[in-house]
Formats: C-alpha cells, sequence, structure tokens
C-alpha cells in the first residue's frame, strides 16, 4: 500500500514537471544543466540566465531544444511550417464556440536600438510602465483616450510609477474596400524601414485585418533627465524588477524604456464615467461649463485628463479652469488658474508643466482660514472665461462641513451647465448636489434662493464686495439649473490617511521639479546644474515684496525671500520713484502671475535680488512685484546639487527650534507667525551661490 502511494505521488509530480516545462519554454535545457541549476543559489542562477540570454544574442534559439540555429534557418523553418499548414486541409469552423476565446499576446519585435514595432488586433491593449514616444505606423490606436492614428505626429507618453499604468490599445477604423492581400503588402512597406526580413515576417504572421501596428521610441527630454538626476528619483519612471520571463521582448521593451506590466496595474475606468464622456463629447460644440466634484483620492483628475483628450479628438482646444490649489495639474502648486488646453495630455501633472492664459498665486496649498480671498480670485480668473470653447472646472476634495458649503457657492458663482459627482464605496458621505438642494442650501457667503426672494434679493456686504457684473447683478445668487451626472468611482490608490499628506507633498515637490526643468537646454546638450546657471538682477527699488502665508516683521522679510520659491507678479499700482528699497506691501495683492523663480541670493551691498527663472525676458519686464508663499523649494534642490563641495548652502544642522513657527510643518504654516524673537543669531545671506 506505501508502494502505490509513492507511486501515485511520483507519476503527479511527473506530471506537475512537464506541465511548468510546458508553460516555460523560454529556456530549455537538458536534464544535467537542470540538476546543476537546481544547486545554484540565486547570484549563480542569476549569472548563468545573463550567459544563456547572451548566447541566445548569438544565435541560440532556446525554443528548438538549445541547438545553436540561425537566422536563415529559422527563417527556412518557419516557411516549411507555413507550407505544410497550407497544403494540410483546414478543419471546419465550430459554430458553438466551446468557451471564451483566448487571446494572444501582442507580438514585439525589435527594430534597432531604442526602439521596437507592436503589433495589437483590434481590441486588444498593450499595458506598460515607463516613457516613450508612440507612433502609429498603420492602423489607430488611443491612449489615455487620446486617438492617434496612421500619419499624426508622434506623442510622448508618460506611464510613471506614482500613478496608474497607461494603456496602448487597439481601436476600430474605417478601412476602404481592400482584400487582405492588400491590406498586408501595405504594412509590409510600412514595416521596410524599421525590421528586417525575419522580423518582418514573424510580426506579419500575427497579421490580422483593422490590426494596428505602432512603432515605440526612446523618449528622451529635459525634464525627464533633470528629474531622474537627483537621487531617489530616478525609480519614478523605471524600476528594475526581478522577473523571469526575460525573452527577446523584454529586452525590446528594455532598449525603448518600458515593461510591459499586468492590464490589472492599468487604469480603470467605470462604465458611469465612459457614459458621462460620451455625452459630454456629443455636445461639445454648445461649449458646456463642466464642474467636476467629489472626495480626495476618487479620480477627479484623471477623469478630466481622460475627458480633455476625449474633447481633443473632436475639437481643437479646451479650457480648464484649476481651483484645487494642493494638486495643480498644469502649474506648480498654491495656483488659481485658467488655460487653453491645444495638446493632448498623456502623463501625470509633472510632465506638462504649461504657461496659462491667466494665473494667480494664491501662495497656500489649502484655502482654509481665508475662504473670502479664494472666492475673490476664482472669480478674477473666471473673468477671463470667453466662452468660445468648453470649460472643465477642477475642484478641491474638500466637500465637508465648509467645504461643502464652498462648493455651493463656486457652483452659484461659475453657473456651470453640468455638474459631474463622484462618489465610492469607500468615500465619506456627500450629499446629492442637485439643483434643488442648491438651491435651498446657505453657503459660506450665499443664501439659499427663498431668503433672497424673502430678502427682495438684499445683498450682504461680502456680496457687495466681490463686484458682480451687471448681468450677474440680476439674480446673483440664483441658481441657473444645470444637469447633474454621477459617476461610481473603482479608482484604487495606495493612500491612505497616514500617508496621504507625505505622498500628496512628494506630488506637489514632482510639479515644482519639472517647472524648474524648463531651465534646463534640450537634450542632446548636457544637464546643467541650477548653481551653475547666470540669475537675473533685480534691483530693490524695482519689485515690492510680500509674505503671503505668515505676517513677517519688516526687519525679517529678506531672511524669508532668501532662498525661497517666488511667484512673479505684475499689480496695477507703480511701485517706481522709490529711492532704495526694500518696498513691502501692506496686504496680498490679487494680481496677474507670469511665472515662478528662485531667489537664490540677496546682495546687500549693490542692493540686488539674484532670482533664477525660466520666464523669458519680454515678460519679465512687467514683473513688479515678488510674492512668497508656503510652497517650498524642495529639498533634493538644495541638498543634491551635482557639483557641489564642501559646506552646502541653505542648509544646516544648527538650528534653533525655539524660534516662533521653526517647529511647523512646511507648507502648513498659518498667518500670525511672527519673527521677532530677540538673542538668537541671525542667519547670514549668501551672495550669488548656492
Amino acid at each position: 500500500m506505501s508502494d502505490s502511494l509513492l507511486l501515485l505521488k511520483r507519476v503527479s509530480s511527473r506530471h506537475t514537471w512537464l506541465r511548468a516545462r510546458k508553460a516555460r519554454p523560454q529556456l530549455i535545457l537538458s536534464r544535467r544543466p537542470r540538476r546543476r541549476l537546481r544547486n545554484l543559489r540565486w547570484r549563480s542562477r542569476r549569472r548563468l540566465r545573463r550567459r544563456l540570454l547572451q548566447a541566445q544574442a548569438a544565435g541560440a534559439d532556446w525554443l528548438q531544444g538549445g541547438c545553436l540555429v540561425s537566422g536563415a534557418a529559422a527563417l527556412q523553418r518557419l516557411k516549411t511550417s507555413a507550407r505544410r499548414r497550407a497544403s494540410s486541409p483546414e478543419p471546419a469552423e465550430d459554430p458553438v464556440p466551446s468557451g471564451p476565446a483566448i487571446l494572444p499576446i501582442p507580438p514585439v519585435r525589435p527594430a534597432g536600438s531604442g526602439r521596437a514595432v507592436l503589433l495589437l488586433p483590434l481590441g486588444q491593449g498593450f499595458t506598460f510602465s515607463g516613457i516613450c514616444r508612440v507612433t502609429c505606423l498603420y492602423g489607430q490606436v488611443q491612449v489615455f483616450g487620446f486617438t492617434i492614428s496612421q500619419g499624426q505626429p508622434a506623442q510622448n507618453v508618460f506611464s510613471p510609477y506614482t500613478h496608474s499604468r497607461l494603456a496602448i490599445n487597439a481601436v476600430h477604423y474605417s478601412v476602404h474596400e481592400k482584400s487582405k492581400k492588400e491590406m498586408k503588402r501595405e504594412a509590409r512597406a510600412l514595416l521596410r524601414p524599421y525590421l528586417n526580413q525575419d522580423d518582418k515576417y514573424c510580426l506579419m504572421s500575427s497579421f490580422s485585418p483593422l490590426c494596428s501596428i505602432v512603432l515605440l521610441e526612446r523618449l528622451k527630454t529635459s525634464t525627464v533627465n533633470f528629474m531622474i538626476s537627483h537621487p531617489g528619483l530616478s525609480y519614478i519612471f523605471v524600476q528594475e524588477v526581478r522577473t523571469f520571463q526575460i525573452n527577446s521582448e523584454y529586452f525590446a521593451l528594455r532598449s525603448v524604456g518600458i515593461r510591459r506590466e499586468k492590464k490589472k496595474t492599468g487604469l480603470r475606468l467605470t462604465e458611469s464615467a465612459f457614459a458621462a464622456m460620451e455625452e459630454l463629447v456629443s455636445i461639445s460644440s454648445d461649449c458646456p461649463v463642466i464642474l467636476v466634484c467629489g472626495c480626495q483620492d476618487i479620480g477627479k483628475s484623471t477623469f478630466n485628463r481622460y475627458l480633455i483628450n476625449q474633447l481633443l479628438n473632436s475639437i481643437s482646444c479646451v479650457d480648464y479652469l484649476e481651483c484645487d490649489l494642493g494638486q495643480t495639474e498644469f502649474t506648480p502648486p498654491g495656483c488659481i488658474s485658467l488655460l487653453n488646453i491645444t495638446e493632448p495630455v498623456l502623463g501625470p501633472p509633472f510632465t506638462h508643466q504649461r504657461t496659462p492664459q491667466k494665473m494667480v498665486y494664491y501662495g497656500k496649498t489649502s484655502c482654509k482660514n481665508n475662504f473670502e480671498n479664494y472666492v475673490e480670485v476664482i472669480k478674477y480668473v473666471f473673468s477671463s472665461y470667453k466662452r468660445e470653447s468648453p470649460l472643465i472646472i477642477n475642484t478641491m476634495g474638500w466637500v465637508a462641513d465648509q467645504g461643502l458649503l464652498l462648493l455651493i457657492d463656486l457652483i452659484r458663482l461659475l453657473s456651470p451647465s453640468h455638474v459631474i459627482q463622484f462618489s465610492s464605496d469607500r468615500s465619506k458621505y456627500m450629499p446629492d448636489l442637485t439643483p434643488d438642494f442648491v438651491d435651498d442650501m446657505d453657503g459660506l457667503y450665499t443664501r439659499r434662493k427663498s431668503r433672497v426672494r424673502n430678502r427682495g434679493f438684499h445683498l450682504p456686504e461680502f456680496a457687495e464686495s466681490l463686484e458682480f457684473a451687471d448681468e450677474e447683478k440680476e439674480s446673483p445668487f440664483m441658481s441657473t439649473g444645470y444637469k447633474l451626472m454621477f459617476v461610481k468611482s473603482e479608482f484604487v490608490t495606495g493612500k491612505t490617511p497616514r500617508n496621504r499628506e507625505s505622498h500628496n507633498r512628494v506630488l506637489r515637490e514632482l510639479a515644482v521639479l519639472g517647472y524648474l526643468s524648463q531651465l534646463q537646454p534640450p537634450v542632446p546638450k548636457p544637464l546643467r546644474a541650477l548653481h551653475g546657471l547666470t540669475p537675473y538682477q533685480v534691483p530693490f527699488n524695482a519689485v515690492a515684496l510680500r509674505i503671503i502665508h505668515a505676517d513677517v516683521a519688516p526687519t525679517h522679510i529678506l531672511y524669508a525671500v532668501n532662498a525661497s520659491w517666488i511667484g512673479l507678479c505684475k499689480i496695477l499700482d507703480d511701485v517706481r520713484g522709490y529711492a532704495s528699497g526694500p518696498i513691502l506691501l501692506a496686504q496680498s495683492p490679487i494680481c496677474d502671475c507670469v511665472g515662478f523663480g528662485i531667489c537664490r541670493g540677496i546682495d546687500m551691498e549693490k542692493r540686488l535680488y539674484h532670482i533664477l527663472t525660466p520666464v523669458p525676458p519680454e515678460e519679465l519686464r512687467h514683473v513688479n512685484c515678488l510674492l512668497v508663499g508656503a510652497v517650498s523649494i524642495p529639498q533634493c534642490v538644495l541638498k543634491s546639487q551635482c557639483g557641489l563641495e564642501g559646506t552646502i548652502p541653505y542648509v544646516t544642522t544648527d538650528y534653533n527650534f525655539k524660534l516662533p513657527g521653526a517647529s511647523e510643518k512646511i507648507g502648513a504654516r498659518e498667518s500670525g507667525v511672527t519673527y521677532k524673537e530677540k538673542g538668537h543669531p541671525k542667519p547670514k545671506f549668501h551672495r550669488k551661490t548656492y
């Protein structure tokens, strides 16, 4: 009995080994090397695998039992098998499928150094991580909602590890009456400049009608090179992951700078999200005003990017109003801006920093304790919207308590035609923002419809200070009516209440680095350290100063400005005529911001600010105000600059935590903090270098 049980155990083990061997055909070894492989340690296995792959690159074909096969022999073997399949009678097709069809993996073939060609049958997708340049050689594909057709310019696609992975999906396209033979002939002609004869034959063996062929190229930009030059940030775009699936496809994709990912790690949108976008795209010619709201980390920004790309498939431009101070899309954090988007958005915010049509630097990543100024800034920026294209309004994720009342004020102020409300099973309860609900609720500064009627449209003091336009004074607080659309979100995020703040801080620092990358020369020129760039010299009496986020004593203003992130703004007041300076503003102005920079030094003898900024000189001529907020320079800029020797400027271990405000978190300092304590050593200025 024991012998029979042992025999059964041996048979099942042998069967398991055969199945495992069939499932892993990329490395086929004889019995003796297999035994030797069991006794090797992990590093030795990696070394052996590397040698086997080198042998494969030299001409070894592991699919043929480990024997060396030349390219010509492999091609002859493929042709022979093709003739056998052609001569053998094809079996009759079963009209009733026995089960779900298993789609083959899209083939990838190398196309030289840093290039690969991907064939996608209709309905299939290729999920990847990394960055690349995508060109559609044949057919039509869609990336993040944007359609790339044959003959269109290549698009830069960013699929970093900080966000959901993107996918290249083959979509249906119209084809003139052509036979399959004619379509294959056309595809072969398009592939001739990129693939050799063997790779082209292997790729075309998977050709089917309505398939698409994509060229993937290695992408090098100054933004990417600048960001990965800082220690600890190279993992954002490329990660080395231990994998046993090492084959020719792996090396082809690695030369491009991407890696195939599982479909479950890719971007996932629900049916309700697609239905909402389909309806909004159908009415894009009517220039709808779309307000997107919901709690934190629910997928609002992802929905906005996808919707922008969908709209750009049918119209030339889309307007975007940014009202989220903490997680801005196209500018550094702490801004309220209006942009005109004409190019697709194929990556996270730090990969597409753009110049807004109108922008105001609010100076903080939250509007708490200063709601009135927040509403005034939004109204000032919104006044530049010309209603010539659809407008997407992004709102904050704070929808509880005062945040909900502030959202009601924004709905009444901006008068959207459509409100997209996100909800999920894991999010906090949020009432349905129907027009009746908004009309019956009091906001922070607006009153419900019934109160306005009873009081004869009496405006409170705050409403009078907003200075509504003539057409708005007729009914300033009454909702004009909008269509409410619900989107059920299944957005998966790695954020938790414990790490949300640190995760958001990292994304904000990446956005600042993305903006500073505009200082770098274009590829292929080498990167230049920030301390090696020539700054602008600005006299004290040419610009006014204001600290937005805190009350600072006038004697300490220059200490706060030095080595800070500053907004370059234009105010209506004329600051010229002052003899020396610095010129200090009594209150924070609501003014246009043309860009940002770093005050890298202050020359007290010549009374000059040394400012580093990518803003062009023609725009800098109009700057007459410098605003300093709670947004700080990333620590990696100060601590990890290449070329620095000795003591790092602006970084010290001799720090007095007893100073008022010294123990507060960076970026969370509120107004009321003063620096008036006496008896502590004052910091020294660094004039021209970091």
